[in-house]
């Protein structure tokens, strides 16, 4: 679980969408958490989203509602689908991965998390 690559990031305008993709290296099935982070300047490294190894979904109370995290374990790729964008989603995101079990709690938690991506920038505008 060393590479991780993010794309679908832009500019968007509030009230926008984007779909963010995140390859990575196949992996066995339900062994491996993964989820989506972000970065705002001058701020700490938040968990968007993640999707844990008992196929269990977490979101931040932030995106409730508007964002939507999938996985595609035949393509090997970690989606998340943003709607109703807004200025405050504005940030760096990262995929991220981990090779064992995360109690529901801890999925957003990114200090669990051992590999990252390179992060993709996400700009909304008002």
């Amino acid at each position: 679980l060393v590479q991780l690559v993010e794309s679908g990031g832009g500019s968007v305008q509030a009230g926008g969408s984007l779909r963010l993709s995140c390859g990575h290296p196949t992996y066995t099935a339900n062994s491996v958490c993964m989820g989506w982070f972000r970065q705002a300047p001058g701020k700490e490294r938040e968990g968007v989203a993640a999707i844990g190894t008992d196929a269990n979904i977490r979101y931040a109370d932030s995106v409730k509602g508007r964002f939507t995290i999938s996985h595609d374990t035949a393509e090997s790729t970690l989606y998340l689908q943003m709607n109703s964008l807004k200025p405050e989603d504005t940030a760096i995101y990262y995929c991220a991965a981990v090779a064992y079990r995360l109690p529901s709690g801890s999925l957003l938690d990114r200090r669990f998390y051992n590999a990252w991506g390179q992060g993709t920038q996400v700009t909304v505008s008002s």
